[in-house]
């Protein structure tokens, strides 16, 4: 990569490496993404909404998460970068903006903004790194693109469940070759010494995706308080959901959360981190899309019977994330606090009685067990000494 380095365009080892403002700037449409993605969810509450969720959302994720990496390896703020970032953005407007109609009229503009933002990405990497060891990388990444692009294509003529078989195989192409480093003809794998990462610069790209998850989490509760009457319980729902969302942040923030870098650092295979940590925030990510979608319902209708469904993901959001919080705590620190399980079973026990008791409730006892959650940290924190992370994976 000594040709592109001479021109500025590949980070090197130079201190601290923060955020810019144009990854900001990015980010502004992932909020739209994830909102009408929520909003997909809380308008149809069964298997196959909660199904068109989950695609949706992978697809939303995998934008974002190719693109972090590639602004940690190359300078954002270079023409190039600059011009390829603008590009995706503009292609994530056009996914975010089809979200409704995915699974229906929609469908080809949704999967071909989704492959043009990939392939566009690739292409630009390719035709600027010059140097042929450097533009391996991408141009392992454009075969792999290719290859998820004939169901992602194929899906978009077809009608469910036809669609939804395709997209789940196109997605299972996208992320399973990203984990096997894009295994190619003549070229091989992605070396594992080539996923050196500025660990400063993706963890905080990680920590502020999550934010931004909240934002989704704000934004929806505030909108759906707004477009109905303003009632005693629909504002206990607005309170309730407010609470969940820096219950959650609280959480995420707590030891782990604030020593990301430090572990991508002191790991012997960043590059396996790397990939480890985007698919353990995914699971947080959404675990709060499932709650926004929740308390949606539960502010349109707060003194309504609690559904099976409404339970399913009004606690499920929470367990979601309370699961990849575990695992990220794990990862970091190679155990897990017992009160996270605990507040797993509480979860799981509490969603039958729930079917007897008014919407409301149900955001309620997501509170108080994410409550309970925030409560054990802190006295732990107390009480022991601060921890490191564990030194290598």
């Amino acid at each position: 990569m000594t040709a592109d380095r001479a021109v500025g365009l590949a980070r090197e080892n130079e201190g601290p490496q923060r955020a810019t403002l144009l990854e900001l700037f990015l980010d502004l449409v992932f909020v739209a993404a994830l909102a009408l993605t929520s909003r997909t969810l809380a308008q149809r509450l069964d298997w196959v909404g909660a199904s068109q969720t989950v695609v949706l959302l992978l697809a939303i994720w995998w934008v974002w998460s190719a693109t972090a990496l590639v602004t940690d390896l190359y300078h954002a703020q270079r023409p190039p970068i600059f011009v390829m970032t603008l590009w995706v953005m503009l292609g994530t407007l056009l996914m975010a903006g089809t979200l409704p109609g995915a699974f229906s009229d929609h469908a080809l503009v949704f999967a071909g903004a989704y492959v043009a933002i990939h392939l566009g990405r690739g292409i630009f990497l390719v035709a600027t790194l010059h140097n042929r060891a450097a533009h391996l990388h991408p141009s392992r990444f454009v075969f792999w693109i290719l290859v998820s692009a004939v169901p992602w294509i194929a899906g978009g003529l077809v009608a469910d469940p036809a669609r939804g078989l395709l997209w789940t195989a196109a997605l299972a192409i996208d992320y399973g070759s990203a984990w096997l480093r894009y295994p190619t003809p003549r070229h091989g794998r992605i070396p594992a010494v080539q996923y050196t990462v500025a660990a400063d610069h993706l963890a905080e790209r990680y920590q502020q995706f999550f934010t931004l998850a909240l934002g989704d989490l704000v934004l929806l509760t505030t909108l759906t308080y707004a477009e109905h009457d303003t009632t005693i319980s629909r504002t206990a729902a607005l309170l309730l959901a407010f609470a969940v969302t820096a219950l959650l942040w609280q959480i995420y923030v707590h030891r782990a959360g604030a020593l990301l870098k430090a572990t991508i650092e002191s790991s012997r295979d960043p590059g396996g981190f790397v990939r480890s940590a985007a698919n353990t925030h995914l699971l947080m990510v959404a675990g709060v899309v499932a709650a926004s979608a929740g308390f949606e319902v539960v502010l349109a209708h707060p003194t309504d019977p609690t559904t099976p469904w409404l339970v399913g993901i009004i606690l499920g959001g929470p367990a979601l994330f309370l699961a990849g919080r575990a695992r990220f705590e794990y990862e970091v620190f190679s155990r897990v606090s017992p009160s996270r399980l605990v507040a797993l079973l509480l979860l799981i026990a509490a969603g039958p009685a729930l079917l007897l008791a008014p919407a409301l409730w149900a955001g309620l006892v997501a509170a108080l067990v994410l409550a309970g959650v925030a409560i054990a940290d802190s006295v732990r924190a107390r009480g022991n000494p601060p921890e490191q992370p564990r030194p290598s994976m």
